[in-house]
């Protein structure tokens, strides 16, 4: 089938029509566009029409000497006439492969998708492969040429959204490329100010939750350490059946586990009552702290190589805090861990610049885009998260919502009635 998705869409490019005698007129009209290949079909169960194509891009939008590259993007069509929600991924987006992919506003708003992956992951790697261009500013470039390209076909209102490092994206696009869309909604964005930002650590220690949970875990963390010399053996097999490699010892990574275990718990929300009892068997220990923090996070060559190098040089990322099991642990210290752990030789060479920072809090400050913010009151990013500082009282548009005792997994769907009702309306207004 795949030869023949690559015949069709190579037949689009050069007649600007589809070779297949069931296409469609939209079918016919995306292979019309400029830069637009590989147009494939796809069944789905929430779009009337679904496509998976590739957009031609420049690896360095500063000239074009550097070459191009293709862009996997995923489109849903619902209806000319309907808003067109641009999707700014931060990672893969294989994800829309799936016949059931809907983004939660697509359906709020029975609107259009087009799901970008990010350049430098998975199908959308520039070959050969140069890290100096995988930067933010070029990601929105990419996004920037997409809106002009498919804002050909979508004359209705245009919302961009994403979710983690898609909602940071999301946050980057809106305050770089103002005008590109009508509405914003970033879900549990953090923005950074450093490779170990630093308020993630204090977060943890006496912020999150209640002070007894908090008490819970940092003694979780102290059983993890004292059963160390018993669990190294199963953690040894573990890893072993796993074919997880890493940079530094088994050991070292052991005590990375345990220093992530609280970020990871209260992250994706897990009930601190599932920490076993002091006086649970050492399996028991074991399967939580591999089902919470385990090291396929910590493996090298490393799965999310492109956000690492991105954290290193623009994103920033969390630090640890060591004192808690520095009486057991083999680290000395944890200083420098992001480089030490994910990142080659090759790519240790780029330094923080805090310029995106710095320009997207000047932004934030400063002007009143039509921009929601969501994030979970004990997702550890939501420390370092507009949430934090952002004043919008004074804002006639830009609104702040935090989901009471909420992960990194909140959305408009599952936040409190009252706040869901406001956001809809909010959304409804400016889209109308």
């Amino acid at each position: 089938m795949r030869a023949l998705h690559l015949s069709i869409a190579f037949l689009c490019i050069a007649l600007g029509l589809s070779a297949q005698t069931d296409s469609t007129q939209f079918m016919k009209q995306l292979c019309a566009l400029d830069g637009v290949s590989e147009v494939t079909p796809m069944e789905s169960s929430k779009f009337k029409e679904k496509y998976q194509l590739k957009v031609e891009q420049q690896v360095d939008w500063r000239t074009s000497s550097k070459g191009t590259f293709g862009e996997r993007v995923f489109v849903g069509f619902k209806g000319l006439d309907r808003p067109t929600v641009i999707v700014t991924e931060g990672y893969a987006a294989s994800y829309g492969l799936s016949s059931n992919y809907e983004e939660e506003l697509s359906t709020l708003f029975d609107a259009n998708v087009i799901l970008c992956e990010y350049r430098y992951f998975a199908e959308s790697v520039p070959q050969p492969t140069n890290w100096d261009y995988m930067t933010v500013d070029n990601s929105l470039a990419d996004y920037h040429h997409i809106r002009q390209v498919f804002g050909q076909l979508f004359k209705g209102k245009w919302i961009s959204t994403g979710i983690s490092k898609g909602g940071q994206t999301t946050m980057f696009y809106r305050a770089t490329y103002p005008d590109d869309v009508d509405v914003s909604v970033s879900y549990v964005a953090p923005l950074n100010r450093a490779v170990e930002d630093g308020r993630h650590e204090k977060f943890l220690a006496k912020k999150v939750g209640t002070k007894e949970e908090r008490k819970v875990i940092e003694q979780a963390m102290k059983e993890f350490m004292k059963r160390k010399p018993k669990l190294m053996e199963r953690f040894h097999t573990f890893c072993e059946e796993n074919s997880y490699h890493f940079q530094l010892s088994e050991e070292d990574i052991y005590d990375y586990c345990v220093l992530e275990f609280p970020f990871a718990l209260w992250q994706w929300g897990t009930p601190v009552e599932k920490i076993p009892q002091l006086d649970e068997d050492n399996e028991a220990w074991f399967n939580c702290l591999m089902e919470v923090a385990g090291p396929d996070n910590f493996a090298y060559p490393s799965h999310y190589l492109p956000f690492d190098v991105q954290a290193k040089r623009e994103l920033g990322y969390y630090g640890y805090a060591l004192k808690p099991i520095k009486k057991w642990s083999s680290l000395k210290s944890t200083k420098g861990y992001l480089e030490k752990i994910w990142l080659p030789d090759s790519l240790q060479k780029y330094d923080f610049d805090p310029t995106l920072y710095k320009r997207t809090v000047k932004y934030l400050k400063k002007e009143d885009p039509t921009h929601i913010f969501i994030y979970g009151e004990i997702d550890p990013w939501s420390s370092s998260g507009v949430c934090t500082w952002l004043n919008c009282k004074k804002k006639k548009n830009m609104r702040v919502y935090v989901q009471p005792r909420g992960s990194h997994k909140a959305r408009i769907g599952n936040m409190p009635d009252d706040m869901k009702e406001e956001i809809i309306q909010r959304l409804t207004k400016w889209l109308n």
